[in-house]
């Protein structure tokens, strides 16, 4: 192997501009050349792969975002246009492929590998959804957005003796919410991964005035999603003011903690050691602070469990 490719694609998260550079620095230190392709597989099949050395990732690890920049490639679903980015890539010379993202980013890197591409995938993604991995690349430093946000949402609630739904992203994942909800103490935590009753919730907080409290925060995952409606139901039934806020792609943006930052920096790493040993269509994670490697297929057909341990003790802490 003489040259590896590296692209990020799908969403963008913090800690990917740590993971580039780990992925280029290790793989020059190892003697091979590196090129990167700009705007994920859309920028593949369009040829937009500039060579890349030390100095190209001079100066991004604590940058948010991803310089190779991102975009979503629906075309890429089609076989022809993946034999078409396959011979880009022969064409380059390329030998290898890192990609960097979720799970739609490792399905195209599982279906070139199936084509001769040598493959890895490295997980970015803020939503922590990829079941094989404890955590993905920017979801501290995204729960960390979260946490600053609601703290301050908290104060304004308090102030004015408000109810405040807060909606986070995660898509189906309510990993976000779960963790962000425990740490910021959070009333009420509404996920995917479990049910709720929304009158039930109004009777808690009207139990909790009763007691003297005088705001509760909500935290509602984007898999449950309704933060405006639930807003005005909750105000109407209680007859206490009740806001909702959507933090939206605030969460995606930022420099990436220093957990994020070395996570990449680990993960990047090892993505070319396990080129460098001859495998291919394989993802790196970590499990139980080790860092791995898995099969891709196996990775992306495993079911992600729910840690209802920490669920339990949100609600005990909410009480």
């Amino acid at each position: 192997m003489k040259k590896i490719a590296i692209l990020t694609s799908g969403g963008d998260a913090p800690g990917m501009n740590a993971a580039i550079r780990a992925v280029a620095r290790t793989a020059i230190h190892n003697g091979l050349e590196v090129v990167g392709i700009q705007r994920g597989y859309a920028g593949l099949i369009n040829g937009e792969l500039t060579p890349m050395d030390r100095r190209s990732v001079s100066d991004i690890i604590q940058r948010g975002g991803t310089v190779l920049r991102t975009a979503r490639c629906l075309e890429f679903k089609k076989e022809e246009v993946r034999e078409r980015a396959a011979k880009i890539l022969k064409t380059y010379g390329v030998d290898a492929l890192v990609v960097i993202g979720g799970d739609g980013s490792f399905t195209g890197a599982k279906l070139l590998s199936k084509l001769g591409v040598k493959t890895v995938g490295l997980p970015g993604t803020i939503d922590n959804d990829l079941a094989y991995t404890d955590f993905t690349i920017g979801f501290d430093t995204a729960l960390n957005t979260v946490l600053d946000a609601i703290n301050k949402l908290r104060d304004t609630s308090t102030s004015h003796e408000r109810v405040s739904v807060v909606e986070v992203m995660g898509r189906n994942c309510g990993d976000l919410a779960l963790y962000a909800g425990v740490a910021g103490g959070a009333e009420s935590i509404i996920i995917p991964e479990k049910g709720f009753d929304r009158d039930e919730l109004c009777r808690q907080i009207l139990e909790g005035k009763k007691d003297g409290k005088m705001h509760n925060l909500i935290l509602v995952a984007e898999g449950v999603g309704g933060a405006d409606d639930l807003a005005k139901y909750i105000e109407e039934i209680t007859g206490i003011e009740t806001r909702a806020t959507i933090l939206g792609h605030i969460q995606r943006g930022g420099s990436p903690t220093a957990f994020d930052r070395v996570l990449a920096s680990r993960l990047g790493h090892r993505a070319v050691e396990v080129l460098l040993e001859g495998k291919t269509a394989r993802v790196i994670g970590l499990r139980n602070n080790q860092v791995i490697d898995d099969d891709i297929d196996e990775a992306l057909a495993m079911e992600r469990k729910f840690d209802d341990q920490l669920f339990k003790i949100s609600e005990a802490l909410s009480n």
